[in-house]
């Protein structure tokens, strides 16, 4: 008998109630257990928050505007009342269970049913017809279905669950190795299809396949060189301390370690980005993914087109940067220019775009600046330590890169000194080089850990990077084996002009700020942060700013301009986001100033002195 729907969400909603990881492990692993294993599958990639495996390239397209047409639709409910549950749920789908008990619905939905019912909406090519097919799917749901459906279709369960715990539960259901799971979900992307393989016990046989992000491998924040050396220093000594006895160092030999097992990279100021590229089975496809999991690809057509003609299978690391071509437009007989890295706001014009015109490609260049190699010549080599994974992204990039040359002309780039980062000559003169090898440097005194500092903030890059050369490759996991030396370009005093209701833990809560700094007798808002203030905070803020609102819109509310805020973030940029032109990249909030009164925050005129103030500007 096929499994029911409904045996799936009173799952989800245990699940939900549970806070031990290890019993939500034994819930999912039972569930898992008693079922026929195609449907299994099915639940362990819904458990996962997912439509549809990593590899499987269709996507629903359903968004929360068309899910509220349907829900009112079904419901009768008005926008207030329909806000009014958002606001008390802090998800769309709580939300509709409410909506939705007016109506008496029997259970009779299959897991089936509903993978039968995501296949038809992401074939249907228009709004219209995915509406009509959810509004079929939701009205022969209970309001419990309904919820997690559309939980399901939004990817956002908020039962607790990872894709590793569902993961550790695939393995406790048919007794199988942890690692061995997540080794073949990271090579093949798919849970059912990891699942099939665990229940026969097939783990060994799963293969790499292409077209699904991996894990990034994340770095630790330091904010002085002394900080960054000595956890770079704890690093290596416990590394020290697992070697055999016969090997193992102290003291000085310590501290000669540490310069022999660490390099040192610029930070850069882009996406951070993987790129999959060389597929035998999909010759020419390349794809994109963002940190987070996004498919980036349609954003960067000129990437596509430089690695199209790749033909191994690779899966590079790195960085997407907008590009500064040399002297390009430089006036004759001024100095020279090295070709280098522009600031993220150069970027923004080309991120989510779904078309991107000659003219966004004329004005911001764009390269894939690699750091590491992830897959290669049909193996996953994240267990190479990073010097033999540098070493071998080196020797691919002098042999791929000519196949890169694509576009306008990009001159060639200065070299510096051996100790110092640098870039070779990475194009002839009438090309350009769309693939970009990441300097990196062993490190060899701490004066020089300083110096990289300041030379990469000249650069107009975020500041260094300190990995250790024996460090594997560790998908999402971050650790003192990278280190990345960053420091806040500057705090600015600003006065909240607007709450935001949050979501999912901090609904019914305005914990989301926009802020202004002055101007004249006026504001001007410069960004928007949500970080950095303790629940305690949100909560005594939340009070004040509902005694002093000017406009309710609902789910926002201008206020008076009266709590101030000390920001901190990463640079400034030109944006028409805000009416004050600039816009605060990552701002975090660091602290009320309760002691400053308003009359007294920064000024726009303080705002624009820190963007001229700035190497790399975007006008």
């Amino acid at each position: 008998m096929p499994a029911t729907l409904a045996q799936f969400v009173e799952l989800c909603e245990r699940l939900a109630g549970t806070g031990s990881k290890l019993q939500k492990r034994a819930l999912m692993a039972e569930y898992l257990h008693a079922l026929p294993v195609p449907e299994a599958g099915l639940a362990a990639l819904y458990l996962a928050g997912a439509p549809f495996a990593e590899t499987d390239g269709r996507e629903l397209k359903v968004g929360g505007a068309l899910l509220s047409r349907v829900i009112a639709q079904l419901s009768g409910a008005s926008q207030p009342a329909m806000l009014a549950a958002y606001l008390r749920h802090g998800d769309l789908g709580g939300a509709a269970r409410d909506l939705l008990e007016v109506r008496s619905t029997v259970p009779t939905l299959t897991l089936p049913d509903v993978a039968d019912a995501f296949e038809t909406i992401a074939g249907a090519a228009k709004p219209a017809a995915k509406q009509q097919i959810t509004l079929g799917l939701l009205q022969s749901a209970t309001p419990l279905e309904a919820k997690y459906l559309i939980k399901i279709i939004l990817g956002d369960m908020r039962t607790g669950i990872k894709v590793s715990l569902v993961e550790e539960a695939i393995a406790a259901a048919y007794s199988a190795a942890i690692a061995e799971v997540r080794n073949a979900r990271m090579l093949n992307g798919n849970l059912p299809e990891v699942l099939e393989l665990a229940a026969s016990g097939r783990l060994g046989e799963a293969r790499m396949k292409l077209f699904h992000p991996l894990g990034f491998m994340l770095a630790s924040p330091v904010e002085t060189v002394e900080e960054a050396l000595q956890r770079f220093s704890n690093e290596v000594a416990e590394e020290a301390k697992s070697a055999p006895p016969e090997t193992r160092q102290d003291g000085p030999a310590v501290k000669d370690a540490l310069l022999k097992e660490a390099q040192l990279e610029d930070k850069y100021d882009g996406i951070r980005a993987q790129i999959h590229c060389g597929s035998p089975e999909q010759p020419g496809r390349v794809a994109l993914f963002s940190r987070s999991r996004e498919d980036m690809t349609v954003s960067f057509p000129e990437i596509v087109e430089a690695f199209a003609g790749f033909d191994n299978p690779l899966v590079l690391d790195g960085e997407i940067l907008a590009w500064s071509r040399g002297n390009e437009g430089v006036p004759d007989g001024s100095r020279a220019v090295a070709d280098h890295a522009l600031p993220f706001a150069s970027l923004q014009a080309r991120v989510g775009r779904k078309r991107v015109t000659a003219e966004m490609r004329e004005d911001t260049p764009v390269v894939f600046m690699a750091f590491d190699l992830l897959y290669a010549n049909g193996e996953m080599i994240m267990e190479k330590p990073l010097h033999e994974r540098r070493r071998a992204l080196e020797e691919l990039v002098q042999r791929e890169q000519p196949r890169t040359r694509v576009g306008s002309r990009l001159s060639s780039m200065a070299s510096g000194q051996q100790t110092e980062l640098h870039f070779g000559e990475v194009a002839a003169a009438d090309s350009f080089a769309r693939l970009v090898l990441a300097p990196a440097v062993q490190l060899q005194s701490v004066e020089q850990l300083e110096q990289a500092y300041v030379d990469a903030r000249a650069r107009g890059n975020e500041g260094v990077m300190l990995k250790a050369r024996h460090s594997i490759y560790q998908p999402g996991r971050r650790g003192l084996a990278w280190l990345k030396l960053k420091r806040e370009l500057a705090t600015l005093d600003v006065v909240v002009t607007a709450a935001e209701y949050g979501q999912g833990r901090r609904a019914g809560w305005l914990s989301d700020y926009t802020f202004a700094v002055r101007d004249g007798d006026g504001l001007r808002n410069v960004g928007k942060a949500y970080s950095g203030v303790t629940d305690a905070e949100i909560a005594r803020l939340t009070q004040f700013f509902l005694e002093h609102t000017l406009e309710d819109f609902g789910s926002v509310r201008t206020v008076e301009p009266l709590v101030v805020f000390e920001v901190a973030f990463n640079n400034v940029m030109r944006s028409d986001r805000h009416d004050s032109g600039f816009a605060l990249r990552f701002p975090r909030i660091l602290r009320i100033r309760d002691d400053k009164p308003a009359e007294e925050i920064d000024t726009l005129e303080r705002v624009a002195e820190i963007y001229e103030s700035q190497l790399d500007k975007v006008v």
